[in-house]
């Protein structure tokens, strides 16, 4: 699927996909504006010897993936609002997405995987009666983990 080119992709050519949270139990598909935290950090851990006084040895530690966060304007699905409805109701329902770039001919070029997923977080809109914006919502979703390919 990955095809090197001489130009970078452009970034705002991208499907959402988060598997088995709608009514049907099928994938919910989004329309959102602006995808972030698709990040993978592995923390140093730093410790010292006794015999060098100045060094600080850096090895691997754990490995953290931070939220990914999505944001669309408000359409009046209630999809993600049910999903994290789970959450409240203590009943956590993880699933899996993917976030896949397109080229200008709306070709899969690169996904992003995340590994069971759930919402932490869900913000509404901000209303302004001065601006003309579109309303916008967020979602940050857990996860434990993403590969890419």
């Amino acid at each position: 699927m990955a095809v090197q080119r001489a130009d970078p992709y452009p970034g705002l050519n991208f499907e959402v996909v988060i598997e088995g949270i709608s009514e049907d139990g099928l994938s919910a598909r989004g329309g959102f504006a602006e995808v972030s935290g698709l990040e993978i950090e592995v923390v140093p851990i730093e410790y010292r010897t006794g015999g060098e006084i100045n060094t600080v040895r850096k090895v691997p530690g754990l490995t953290k993936f931070p939220n990914i966060t999505l944001k669309r304007g408000v359409i009046g699905d209630m999809t993600l609002w049910n999903w994290i409805q789970t959450v409240f109701q203590g009943q956590v329902q993880r699933a899996d997405g993917r976030i896949t770039l397109l080229d200008e001919r709306r070709q899969p070029v690169m996904t992003w995987r995340f590994r069971r997923g759930w919402p932490c977080k869900l913000s509404g809109p901000t209303f302004n009666a001065t601006s003309n914006e579109v309303a916008i919502e967020t979602l940050e979703i857990a996860h434990e983990g993403i590969e890419k390919g």
